[in-house]
């Protein structure tokens, strides 16, 4: 993604230093940093919703049990209420 919007920010020494050792430590730029303050206080929600259903695709498979077995357990928990589960 091209970078084509310039931000000035004024910070004072504390957060700078701060910032400043982050991006040392991590061998990255101040801007990188901010930018991935931005996009993980502020996430995209087409990222998000795209990352889960990646997650719940790639999900290991779960062990079920039979119609009938997994059927009374959800009456169960709903219940007795079995009017959006009948045959």
């Amino acid at each position: 993604m091209a970078l084509t919007h310039r931000l000035q920010v004024l910070l004072d020494e504390e957060r700078y230093l701060r910032l400043e050792q982050l991006a040392s430590s991590g061998g990255i730029s101040i801007g990188s940093l901010v930018r991935e303050a931005i996009d993980r206080s502020f996430p995209n929600a087409e990222i998000n919703r795209r990352q889960a259903a990646d997650a719940i695709l790639n999900a290991s498979p779960m062990p079920v049990d039979d119609w009938a077995t997994m059927k009374g357990q959800m009456l169960a928990e709903m219940n007795g209420s079995n009017d959006l589960l009948a045959d």
